[in-house]
Formats: C-alpha cells, structure tokens, sequence
C-alpha cells in the first residue's frame, strides 16, 4: 500500500509555514513540561477541576431539528500555569448542539478541532446535525486555544507561532474536557464520549487519559504521538526549520536544561538508537532521492517504512551536543542564510568558515561550533523529543477501559505516519482500530459516514457493559 498522492498534493497547495516564532519562550517550555508529569497521572488530576466548576450559557438559538446553546467558561489552565494561554484564549467557548427529541437516553459526545476547523461551523455541518438525525444524539463543540475566538491577533490563520503553542494547547483542552464532562453530568445526560479527527483524535486521546471513569473515545485519523507528524509526516516540509535550527544553536539552555526535563516514553523514544542516528545521512528529502523515490509517485509500504522508521527512531532519538554557542545572531543568520540560498542542507554542509571568524566590533567567535554540521539533524531530534514528551500517549495514563476505545485510521496516511512509533494496541491493549483505503484528506472528505458510525459503535458498547454507570 502506498502513501497518499492527494495528502502530498494538498500540503504542496499550502505555502504558509508552521512555527515561524521558533520552539517558544524556554520558560515557557520548562513550565509546561513540569506541568505535564502532574497531568499525566490521572491519580494526580482528580482535584484539578473542581465537581461545580462554572459553566456559563448566554446565548440559545432555536432551529428545526435542535437547539443550539453558545457558552463559555474561563480555562482551568489560567489558574493552575498563570500567564501560559494567550489573552484571547482564556475564555473557552463552545456550542452545545441539543436535538429538539432524544431517542434513547440522553446522550452526548464532545467533538474537538482538527487543524484549521475554526469556530464551529464545520463539525456542527459535518458531524453534529447529522447526528442528531441519524441517532438523537446531542453534540459539544469546543472551540481550541489558537483557534476562532481564541487565537491571538499575531498568529497567521492556523499556523501556531511557536512549538510550545501546541503543547499548551494540548494541556488546556485536557482541563477543559474534564470542566465539560463534570458539567453535562451535572445536568444529567448519559453516556458521554469523545471523538476527534487529526489533531481533534490526539487531543481526544490525551482528554480521556485523564477521565477517571470508563468513555467511550472515538480518535480519527490520529495515532499516538505528533512527533512524527512534524518530523517525518508532510506536514515536516511546513515546519520552519531555519528559525528553529538558529535558535537551537544560539541558546544553550535547550540542550543543557530542557533536555533533561524529558522523559522515557517507550521503545521509541528519543534516546535511543544512537548508532543510527550517527549513521543516517540527511532529512527525508534526501533518504528519498537515494532510495530513488519520486515525490510525485505512491510508495510502497515496505520502502516507505524503511524509510520512516530509521528517521522516526533513528536520526530522531539522539540529541547531539556542541561544546559552545556563538555570542552574535548575525553569524549564524549570515550563515544559515547562505545555505538556504544556495539550496544546500546542513546536515551535509563541510565547515566552510575559519575557525575563528572576526566579528565587525573586533570580537571573535569561534564559528564551528555554530555551525556545526549535525544542527539540522540535532533540531529535528529535538523536536522529536519535545513532541513525545507532551503528546506521546504512553506518557500519560492509560483509559480506565481501553476496550471503549474505535481508532479510525487511514491505510496511506501521509500525515500521520504509524512506522517506527508504538501503536496504540500496544499502548492501550484491547482498544479496536479500524482502517479505511486512501489517505488522510480522502478519508476526512469524504468518509465522515463512517466516523459517526464509530461513535455509535463506541457508544453501543458502553450502554451493553455499563448500563448502570450513571
């Protein structure tokens, strides 16, 4: 089976660049990772939100088939890391979407945001009336951090600034899913549940790992960490690896304080597979070209993993390590630049510069160490780490009951690439996934039937095991 031409085709249509700001403030980073080891322990969240969190509705709107309630409330997130959300994501927003007759029970599922569904109209279109029709089944829609509302006024349409925006995006909707959850029990409905599609399906995940009660989790076109999404995925030609590179290179404290915040995360971790890493020649681009693979053209299954698995759990798991950083930006913005230009790729790069380059105020920098040949490869190392500390599923509790869980996955994913990462059977043994033909923008056209399918599934199975679960 090959990857998807339509998945590579539609993110050539998409010129903007994803993380222009770079990997973030460290504080900020180190603040979220800290944070993270005490979200991961669902024993340790079951006081983080409060039963009677308020939750406020100030606005109904009447129309044939439903109800549709617009609320909001402030983002647990603000209270317990001060300062993290933007301004304009403090305030979470949501519509609830009420069928005008239930069914059977009263059932609800909270449907979060892939990437680029700002405000609601799409899921409510695609996903919420159809299934009030379909089952009489009542839908939530939350409105992401960064997104509609709630993205801030120097963000460019869905490209998050910085990396560290989507880590505290991630923590923000696992509070507020719980603040959600503990509400509609509150009012009385049942069974609830979860769902998502791409980056919904992760941040779904990652909710109900901190749910303390068995749910039903419908996770679609997602897997089990974003590493390599931004890595090795398509969406890696996106990534602003320049500015990255440069202030990987510039500041020491990411590879002398922030490593060591990150933590073992499975068989696929970044700190493992030293000797690949050493031995791997460059980014995909060039695996491909050596491999003779033709951007244009699908991949069989086999190359194609060949090919994912040594950059996901090779060249991806070390962090390389220079002895100095420069004391000038200029060098390196200098520097990086003339490669770029000339189409040329660090990783390849022979150190070009005298060893000891004089600066324009009389100052001298000794310039390989700037410059240092692994810089790409250490930044996608990196990031492989940073990903995997914050969306890998096994850093976080497993579902109180796996066996509740329908993953939807696409067989020729570019997006998500599932080779060399641990799969979710194996992070959450007994959960069931599904595979549909074609890849991750066909399956979101065109195959939303059969996620709603799922949820009802997922849902089925709650009400037989636990009928009395109310």
């Amino acid at each position: 089976m090959g990857v998807s031409r339509l998945d590579v085709f539609y993110r050539r249509l998409l010129l903007t660049k994803l993380f222009i700001g770079g990997w973030g403030k460290p504080e900020d980073l180190k603040r979220i990772f800290e944070f993270r080891k005490v979200i991961g322990d669902r024993e340790k969240c079951k006081t983080l939100v409060p039963n009677d969190y308020p939750v406020y509705i100030d606005k109904i709107e009447e129309h044939p088939d439903c109800h549709i309630h617009n609320g909001y409330f402030i983002s647990p997130l603000e209270n317990l890391v001060p300062g993290i959300l933007p301004p304009e994501a403090v305030k979470a927003r949501f519509q609830f979407i009420v069928p005008k007759k239930w069914q059977k029970n009263r059932p609800v599922c909270i449907h979060l945001a892939g990437t680029g569904d700002h405000f609601f109209w799409r899921r409510r279109t695609l996903m919420a009336r159809p299934m009030i029709k379909e089952a009489g089944m009542a839908s939530v829609l939350l409105e992401n951090p960064y997104y509609g509302y709630r993205k801030p006024k120097d963000q460019l349409r869905s490209s998050l600034k910085n990396v560290s925006d989507l880590f505290v995006m991630g923590g923000a909707l696992i509070l507020e899913s719980t603040v959600l959850l503990r509400w509609l029990e509150r009012e009385g409905y049942w069974p609830l549940g979860m769902t998502g599609i791409s980056m919904g399906g992760y941040m779904a995940s990652l909710a109900v790992t901190n749910w303390p009660k068995p749910i039903p989790l419908i996770p679609c076109l997602s897997w089990s960490t974003a590493s390599s999404v931004f890595t090795t995925g398509v969406l890696s030609k996106a990534v602003n690896w320049t500015e990255l590179e440069k202030q990987y290179a510039i500041n020491s404290v990411y590879e002398t304080e922030i490593i060591k915040l990150l933590e073992y995360c499975g068989a696929d971790s970044f700190k493992m597979a030293q000797e690949l890493v050493k031995n791997s020649a460059g980014p995909v681009e060039s695996l491909e070209h050596l491999l003779g693979f033709s951007r244009d053209h699908s991949v069989s299954v086999e190359q194609y993993s060949k090919i994912r698995g040594e950059v996901d759990t090779g060249r991806g798991l070390l962090i390389g390590r220079g002895s100095g950083r420069p004391s000038s930006r200029d060098i390196v913005d200098q520097f990086i630049s003339s490669i770029n230009s000339n189409g040329t790729n660090l990783d390849t790069l022979p150190r070009r510069l005298h060893e000891k380059e004089t600066l324009q105020d009389g100052k001298t920098v000794d310039s390989g160490k700037c410059c240092r040949p692994s810089l790409h490869r250490e930044s996608i190392s990196f990031m492989k780490g940073v990903m995997d500390e914050c969306t890998h599923m096994a850093n976080f509790s497993v579902p109180v009951d796996p066996s509740l869980i329908i993953v939807v996955q696409a067989k020729e994913d570019a997006y998500i690439p599932r080779a060399g990462v641990l799969s979710l059977q194996e992070i959450w043994p007994g959960c069931e996934v599904r595979y549909l033909s074609g890849g991750h923008i066909s399956a979101y056209l065109f195959k939303q039937s059969v996620f709603r399918q799922a949820i009802y599934d997922a849902f089925n199975r709650f009400c037989l095991k636990y009928p009395n679960l109310q």
